[in-house]
Parts: C-alpha cells; sequence; structure tokens
C-alpha cells in the first residue's frame, strides 16, 4: 500500500497537491536545517532533502523501521535577486527592504523538491530544483507599507505571496507559476513517474 507524506507544514504545498489529486498525508518536518552551499539552485535542493529526512527519520521513529511503501515529499522555495538569497523576512522592515528592491525588477524563485521512496528497506533520494523568473511593475513606498502591514508577506520567502494581494504588481512570469507559489506539481509528477511513482495512481 502506497503512503504518501508531505513534510511540509504550507498550506499553499497542501493545497496545489490536492488540486491535482494526490492523496497525502501532513508530516511537517521537525529539525535543524544545515546549509552547505551558498548557489540557489543547491541551496534548495539542500533543503528539501534535509526536510524530507527529518520527516522520513521520525516515521522510522515512529514504525520502528523504514514504513514499506511509504514516499517522503520535502520541498523549499527561496527567492534570489542578482545572486542575493532573499528568505522570510525577519520583520516588516525587512519585508519592506525586500519589497523596495525587487520592484521594478526581475527576480528568480528557486523551488527544491525532493522525493524518498522505500525500496527494501532503506530510502532512495530524488533531487531536483525548478527556477522561475518573476517580473515585477514599479511599486511606490505607500503600496509597499500598506502590503506588508496587511501581514501577509511576513511568512513568505521574498516577502511576497504572488497568489494574494501582492499579485496585482506581477508583471510577467518565465516559467513554472506554482513552483512561485511553492511546490511546481506538473515537474514532480514528471520526475516521480522516471523513478517509477505514479503520485496520483
Amino acid at each position: 500500500m502506497k503512503r504518501i507524506v508531505l513534510a511540509s507544514a504550507s498550506p499553499r504545498r497542501r493545497e496545489l497537491l490536492s488540486q491535482i489529486g494526490v492523496e497525502f498525508e501532513v508530516k511537517p518536518a521537525d529539525g535543524e536545517e544545515r546549509i552547505i552551499s551558498t548557489e540557489p539552485s543547491k541551496v534548495v535542493e539542500e533543503l528539501s532533502g534535509q526536510k524530507a529526512m527529518f520527516t522520513a527519520k521520525a516515521l522510522e521513529k515512529e514504525n520502528g523501521h523504514v514504513p514499506e511503501g511509504c514516499i517522503v515529499l520535502g520541498a523549499d522555495t527561496i527567492v534570489s535577486y542578482e545572486g542575493r538569497i532573499l528568505g522570510k523576512p525577519s520583520d516588516k522592515e525587512d519585508a519592506i527592504q525586500m519589497l523596495s528592491m525587487l520592484q521594478g525588477n526581475t527576480h528568480q524563485v528557486y523551488t527544491g523538491v525532493t522525493v524518498l521512496k522505500e525500496k527494501q528497506g532503506s530510502w532512495k533520494f530524488h533531487t531536483f530544483f525548478e527556477c522561475t523568473d518573476v517580473i515585477f511593475y514599479p511599486v511606490t513606498r505607500e503600496e509597499i507599507v500598506e502590503y506588508v502591514n496587511s501581514g501577509d508577506p511576513m511568512d513568505k520567502a521574498g516577502s511576497y505571496g504572488i497568489q494574494g494581494a501582492w499579485g496585482a504588481y506581477v508583471k510577467g512570469i518565465r516559467g513554472d507559476y506554482n513552483n512561485v507559489v511553492g511546490l511546481p506539481v506538473a515537474r514532480l509528477i514528471y520526475e516521480t513517474k522516471k523513478i517509477g511513482i505514479n503520485l496520483k495512481g
């Protein structure tokens, strides 16, 4: 019996997986992440791998062994502008600074995804990343402050959610929209099929 576990507390990732018809359970990763890389694509791959593994280890502990037929999905999203990685804002001022820098410019959103598949009592890793360019119209400081005061950007990489009020300032994207929301689901389906997993079946 196949069991799919999402190692993320993100409501956006839950929603995206549900939308494409995947049946899964949620067990958020719990552990201290450590980054070795500085390259955005490598950073998200590392973090998604660590998140998936934290949840996998917790499942092992619960079961006393690697649970048979289990698949764990870990994901991590970051925003990068001119090579600088922008995580979640530390406070309102930090959010205002980030959005002031991004407005009127093009930046990149990277999501790393790690799929752990139980095979003969151990975990097999498959990791990939997706990158999308996002272009913002010029935005005034007043508009930025109003958005930050709404509280929406405080739990989001780069201080914005494309699917929320900030979507009013998005000039365009090059690549996968869902990747910007937090999970490139079409790529996930494609990658898992390559390793013999049908997430929807």
